[in-house]
């Protein structure tokens, strides 16, 4: 395990929060942010992140607002058809 760098530890995050990388790079990029503070924070921002969409789009919309998104949207689509 080596510490992969801020440049590959960034551009890899995404894949790394979601387990696509392979065992090696996920090792290398926790043995980084393991050691570096800015790249660790915007790791528990981008978990965090992900973490609130994920929550609020299990969540089911008051009736009154989906009327009013929809009628939004549909006069939208309408004025550009």
């Amino acid at each position: 395990m080596k510490d992969c760098g801020c440049e590959k530890a960034r551009r890899d995050l995404e894949e790394y929060l979601r387990n696509e990388v392979c065992h090696t790079e996920h090792s290398d990029i926790t043995a980084h942010l393991e050691t570096c503070v800015e790249c660790r924070n915007e790791a528990l921002v981008a978990r965090t992140l992900t973490e609130v969409v994920a929550r609020a789009c299990r969540e089911t919309a008051p009736e009154e607002l989906r009327d009013q998104a929809l009628t939004r949207l549909r006069a939208a689509h309408a004025t550009h058809h």
